[in-house]
């Protein structure tokens, strides 16, 4: 497939897969009441973009009050959903805000305990829950040149390492932080819906890149991922319309389970 400019940020997605088990009718299967909210990455994808089970959904964007993210970036990221998620319930967000979280550079235990101890909102009735963290602090995965913006780590579950694209942003001042915020989360967002074949099971598997497995080749796609290096992003974040969007052959995908 031919390639053309690069058009997105490049984040590093964790892959990381939990213990879970599908809806049944036998409630013995497991006692915790969150069970929906603690399944492997990918797993929600349907239920997410159809509204077979779930015609509304809530997502819940928790913070400290200094990384709150920009209103452009939520705007930014409520028409991607409205765009892409069959929910004629609708689509609801709430805040919760909380004290900063200690301990950081974070690791994905300590995120997954964060989500734990301040994560209000889960799956229940007609509606479908995702929880979106904004870090104080950055991941444990950096290095001198790389940095980690993002991370989609269960099936409803996304941590934005703010604190790292804040400081992207105030170092570079032809970077616009809310162009960081929103293609991160757009990104990540992807990924709990199912790209680039998660779960093995997109219509379209062609367009997965073998190198970067579960991210998509078309390098001006959305899910496209060339590095996390540091001078990368400056490099894309210094051009005009720094924001990608979904090529159609992931529009296909999403559309296969149920999504516009």
């Amino acid at each position: 497939m031919k390639r053309i400019s690069v058009n997105v940020i490049y984040i590093l997605l964790s892959i990381l897969l939990i213990t879970s088990c599908k809806k049944d009718d036998n409630p013995t299967i497991t006692d915790d009441p969150f069970a929906e909210n603690k399944k492997a990455l990918g797993t929600s994808a349907e239920d997410l973009l159809s509204d077979d089970i779930y015609p509304n959904l809530v997502v819940e964007f928790v913070y400290s009050s200094f990384y709150k993210p920009s209103n452009t970036a939520v705007d930014n990221f409520r028409n991607f959903l409205a765009q892409r998620l069959n929910k004629p319930d609708g689509i609801d967000f709430v805040e919760t805000v909380i004290p900063d979280s200690s301990g950081a550079p974070f690791d994905i235990d300590e995120i997954k305990a964060i989500e734990e101890e301040n994560r209000t909102r889960y799956t229940d009735g007609n509606t479908i829950a995702v929880y979106v963290f904004f870090a104080n602090g950055k991941s444990s995965n950096d290095t001198e040149t790389s940095v980690t913006l993002g991370t989609a780590y269960m099936n409803t579950s996304i941590v934005v390492y703010e604190r790292t694209l804040k400081d992207i942003a105030i170092s570079n001042s032809n970077i616009s932080l809310s162009d960081l915020e929103s293609t991160t989360m757009q990104h990540e967002f992807g990924h709990i819906l199912g790209l680039v074949n998660i779960q093995n099971d997109d219509i379209h598997t062609g367009h997965e890149d073998p190198t970067y497995n579960k991210h998509c080749m078309v390098d001006s796609c959305l899910m496209y991922f060339e590095s996390n290096l540091k001078n990368k992003i400056l490099e894309r974040f210094s051009k005009s319309n720094p924001i990608a969007e979904l090529d159609p052959l992931c529009i296909e995908d999403l559309q296969a389970k149920g999504g516009l």
